[in-house]
């Protein structure tokens, strides 16, 4: 059993702040600028992601970080996960992104995660980033009970949760 509907079809585009910035699947095309945007908030996104997932080591390298982005690509490609890079207008660089997966643990459908680089922490990008993210999944995926993690469920929580069946 898949944890989507077999008929369902993913958002490609998703507009932020009027069009200055967007949502879209990510690449391994992106990994020039993924890899700085994430190493550039490197510190911050361990403290937040790595007790759970380990993410990002401080050893990844501009390879190590272009192989994960075309596992999350053909991921996306076969509905087993969503990676979304938050991009400028004219997608010259990366200011963040959004996780969507199967749920890890019990009490969900889905399970959802996004960052911003460190610059954008506490701005209006973030804000808007913040509201945006749990409209988008009520309105256009397919989920009874999305999880928000580190948002409507602390990390320790959701590592203290009973694994889910088909995790």
């Amino acid at each position: 059993m898949s944890w989507l509907p077999d008929d369902f079809v993913h958002p490609v585009h998703v507009p932020l702040l009027d069009g200055a910035y967007h949502l879209r699947p990510i690449r391994e095309a992106d990994a020039p600028m993924d890899y700085p945007a994430v190493m550039g908030s490197r510190e911050r996104l361990f403290g937040i992601f790595g007790p759970a997932w380990g993410w990002p080591a401080g050893t990844m390298t501009a390879e190590a970080n272009r192989v994960d982005l075309a596992r999350h690509e053909r991921e996306i490609a076969a509905h087993q996960s969503f990676n979304y890079v938050l991009l400028d207008a004219a997608e010259t660089a990366v200011r963040g992104c959004v996780y969507i997966d199967p749920p890890e643990r019990v009490g969900a459908d889905g399970e959802i995660a996004w960052w911003v680089v460190d610059e954008l922490v506490g701005g209006e990008v973030e804000r808007a980033l913040d509201a945006l993210v749990p409209q988008w999944i009520a309105a256009d995926w397919p989920f009874a009970r999305p999880r928000f993690l580190g948002r409507d469920l602390a990390w320790e929580e959701w590592l203290a949760l009973p694994g889910a069946p088909d995790a």
